[in-house]
């Protein structure tokens, strides 16, 4: 019999599984995990206090960068919370642009999972179909707003601006021919919604293709099926929310239980699933990506027959128009206000939650009546989640770390801030 050595090991920070400045100590019975100890702090960004040292509109560009691949989700939590203190109406085209943009986030965010997730358990090709539709979702992000990660799109009050007119064209080069280009820019002629309605049709077939490949797949079965089961009863113990709770098998979702925006007026399905598994977490997710598909096509139905304002009128909050600002000496000084000092939320507290691609995230937002807040907490859903690694992986062997990591669908932007 050979001798089987207990070690303690460095998982991370620079492991390419650890899905960010991840560092766990393992220690290990041989190759099977006795106790997993996740070590954060080599990001730390102090988001929350730097929050409390600048104007409420300053800090929208901050939650962009929290988890970094569900930018504009961030961003709504900490508008809603603004919005119940100030107590304004948002638009209700404004409300629905929200929503198809929060469901084009769970899709950037899901397929970046799925992609990783793919890379990480030994399947190479998974992720580049992935970042092929991710491509097109990122035009839509910097048609919108100019950037293509950090929007900084949603504002108090209702959305930067409307939908453009026109998607941006691609250009021959060296690299492209004039038919590849012209082949490119078909879906592109028209305006935004256009684009987006053509992707809603195409984006079924792409998730079939992802399926196939992994579905039924029979060495993705081995490392997924029964890694890391959590029973529902430890899920909800554990603070998790998400697809790892609904992977567990409880039906819990922001958008039906506590519906914010126009989240209630929309027609989706919750998927849950059955065994608490990797594999059921990684289905729950699948499946989730066909319902926000469904979502944006509501959303855009409903956008193309409504015309109207995406801001909401209260010139404290909301900047004026340019061409107002250009030609009044009153829209100028508002303008330079709301620029330099912000503005002040009434005395209070407020939380608000949206359902994050990755779970329950809630801005926690306490007012002293200054243009700044008093305290800023932030709700990460992945935090929990780390928290409950050391359970998830007792017993498994060290290659089912890398499974659960990626189960976890951890960012370390929004623990580590």
């Amino acid at each position: 019999m050979p001798e089987i050595h207990n070690y303690t090991l460095n998982f991370g920070p620079q492991h390419p599984a650890a899905h960010g400045v991840l560092r766990l100590m393992l220690e290990m019975d041989g190759e099977v995990i006795q106790r997993a100890d996740p070590h954060i702090g080599l990001l730390h960004r102090a988001t929350e206090k730097l929050a409390e040292s600048k104007p409420y509109n300053q800090s929208i560009g901050y939650m962009d960068r929290l988890d970094y691949v569900s930018m504009m989700c961030n961003e709504h939590s900490y508008c809603l919370a603004m919005e119940k203190l100030l107590g304004i109406e948002v638009p209700e085209r404004a409300q629905y642009i929200r929503v198809m943009f929060d469901e084009i986030t769970r899709l950037l965010n899901h397929l970046l999972w799925i992609g990783a997730h793919g890379l990480d358990v030994g399947a190479m090709t998974i992720f580049l179909y992935a970042f092929r539709e991710r491509e097109d979702l990122m035009d839509l992000y910097e048609a919108v707003s100019g950037a293509r990660l950090h929007a900084t799109y949603y504002r108090p009050g209702g959305v930067n601006r409307d939908l453009p007119d026109a998607m941006p064209q691609f250009l021959p080069s060296k690299w492209r021919s004039q038919k590849e280009v012209d082949r490119l820019n078909e879906t592109r002629s028209g305006s935004m919604l256009d684009f987006i309605e053509d992707f809603t049709k195409r984006f079924p077939g792409y998730v079939d293709e992802y399926e196939t490949l992994l579905t039924d797949n029979r060495i993705w079965k081995q490392r997924l099926v029964d890694i890391g089961i959590v029973t529902p009863e430890r899920a909800l113990q554990l603070g998790f929310t998400g697809p790892m709770l609904r992977g567990s098998g409880i039906e819990w979702d922001l958008r039906k239980k506590q519906p914010y925006e126009v989240y209630d007026k929309l027609d989706f399905d919750i998927p849950v699933g059955t065994n608490g598994d990797s594999y059921d977490r990684y289905l729950v997710r699948m499946e989730e990506m066909r319902q926000s598909n469904r979502i944006i096509k509501q959303c855009v139905d409903w956008l193309r027959a409504n015309p109207g304002p995406v801001m909401a009128d209260d010139l404290k909050v909301a900047p004026p128009k340019r061409e107002a600002m250009k030609a009044d000496m009153e829209s100028l000084i508002h303008h330079f206000k709301l620029f330099t000092e912000g503005f002040c939320l009434p005395e209070g507290e407020a939380y608000s939650a949206v359902e994050h691609p990755k779970g329950e995230f809630g801005i926690y937002l306490v007012s002293d009546g200054a243009n700044k807040p008093y305290r800023l907490k932030i709700r990460a859903p992945g935090f929990a989640h780390l928290s409950a690694l050391d359970e998830m992986s007792r017993g498994h062997m060290l290659a089912d770390v890398v499974a659960i990591i990626g189960t976890q669908d951890i960012v370390f932007g929004e623990i580590d801030r």
